[in-house]
């Protein structure tokens, strides 16, 4: 056997090795979870919540020692529910080249949000800080609410259990989602004097094909934790869960994940305006042609009313974010980083003004244009109907003069009497016509 041959067979050994002792690790995290889990005793979700996290500091440890290369081949060794564990565990600074490493698709399914059963909607999520990533948890007990040591803690149409579990581990009642739009507008931006919490009620948009709104979501700052509660989930808030996990150092705390959210509500914004911009250009070329029926006039009428919605409930929602990073700002909680963030999505949000009150000039256009070209299309029926009166005129006029005088009608005794009238009246139809059209009035 040759040199290099001796140096790969010794890697492959030493790979095989490591990748045992993973597996191992895993093996006894999975057996210790289950035993926990059989055992009745006092304070049981507490005990599974701390065993879960004490049996994983042995395999951080065993990762640390190996090289990015070494755990990238591990992570494709592993099934997928073991490498997210193995994932989960990776130091600052190592993810990046990880992934580097990984074939597309075994990196998509490691940054991805992990499914949940569709019998078993995310209710509450608590998001911890670990190796300076978001690390995502869903809570399915009260044990692991407390046990958690998060600085973001997401409820999505939760029920009176989960609502009750925050109120019972954290002192703080939070308000129904059913009841979120009863808010007035005084009471949207808040501070609470005795406990220092800081209560925020904030519209985000939702849009999808068949539909376009702004949801209601209130948040609150609690203890350095942000609570987040609304009754659907939003685009703006997987795309911050997917930045946190990728990340390194995005989010530090739970202030910074709500200029955060509010940041890619304003992202969220403009690319629904860039949405509206394509739309509307589509419809423009349609407006501008040479020809339009009145079925396709409606269709287009009905387009450009969608676009003036979406763009108006864009504008309500950049409005009401401005709304409340301005409160964030004079409220002088956030740090001097975080004040000059605040100040940064003030920004991009009044870039985005102009583009709004462009494209409501730009719909009143084409809404012209449309029914500008519905009334062209009414006159030229009209016009047919003009015509058509003016042509049976003349032939109308000699009909009831010679009907007038039917005891003197010499045509009755005149083989070419009736042809005779009957030339005559269309030389009567022919005669203006030609008229007209010489002096160039009937275009």
């Amino acid at each position: 056997m040759t040199e290099p041959e001796d140096i790969q067979h010794e890697s492959d050994e030493r790979f095989t090795q490591h990748l045992h002792e993973v597996q191992m690790l895993l093996g006894r995290h999975r057996l210790v979870e289950d035993l926990v889990k059989r055992q009745e005793m006092a304070r049981h979700d507490l005990v599974e919540g701390l065993v879960h996290k004490q049996n994983l500091v042995e395999l951080q440890k065993k990762l640390d020692s190996l090289e990015v290369s070494e755990i990238a081949r591990i992570l494709a060794e592993l099934p997928h529910n073991e490498s997210l564990v193995v994932w989960e565990l990776v130091r600052v600074g190592r993810g990046d080249e990880i992934l580097d490493e990984l074939p597309e698709t075994i990196s998509e399914g490691l940054t991805r949000e992990p499914e949940q059963p569709a019998s078993k909607p995310l209710m509450l999520n608590a998001f911890e800080l670990q190796n300076g990533r978001l690390r995502q948890t869903t809570i399915e007990t009260r044990g692991q609410l407390a046990a958690a040591k998060p600085i973001w803690i997401d409820l999505v149409a939760p029920g009176k259990a989960e609502l009750d579990w925050v109120k019972e581990v954290f002192g703080l009642s939070l308000p129904d989602p059913e009841g979120l739009t009863d808010l007035e507008e005084s009471a949207r931006f808040y501070i609470e004097d005795e406990n220092e919490q800081v209560h925020l009620h904030s519209d985000f948009l939702l849009d999808k094909e068949d539909e376009s709104r702004n949801v209601p979501v209130a948040f609150v700052l609690h203890q350095g934790i942000l609570f987040s509660i609304r009754n659907v989930e939003l685009p703006v808030f997987r795309l911050q869960r997917l930045r946190a996990r990728i990340q390194p150092g995005y989010v530090s705390d739970g202030k910074d994940v709500l200029l955060d959210l509010y940041a890619a509500d304003v992202e969220y914004s403009a690319d629904a305006l860039e949405d509206v911009y394509a739309s509307l250009e589509a419809v423009g070329k349609q407006v501008l042609s040479n020809d339009m029926t009145d079925t396709e006039a409606a269709r287009i009428l009905a387009a450009i009313g969608a676009e003036e919605d979406l763009n108006g409930r864009i504008r309500r929602n950049v409005l009401d974010t401005r709304r409340a990073v301005s409160f964030l700002i004079r409220g002088k909680f956030l740090s001097k980083d975080q004040v000059e963030d605040a100040r940064q999505i003030l920004r991009d949000i009044e870039s985005l003004d102009g583009h709004t009150a462009f494209l409501f000039d730009k719909i009143n256009f084409l809404m012209d244009a449309t029914v500008g070209f519905i009334n062209i299309n009414q006159n030229k029926i009209v016009k047919i109907f003009s015509v058509a009166s003016v042509a049976l005129l003349p032939p109308t006029l000699i009909a009831s003069v010679y009907g007038m005088n039917f005891q003197v009608m010499p045509e009755l005794q005149w083989r070419m009497g009736y042809p005779f009238a009957l030339g005559l009246m269309l030389t009567s139809v022919i005669v203006p016509f030609w008229f007209f059209r010489r002096k160039g009035w009937l275009q």
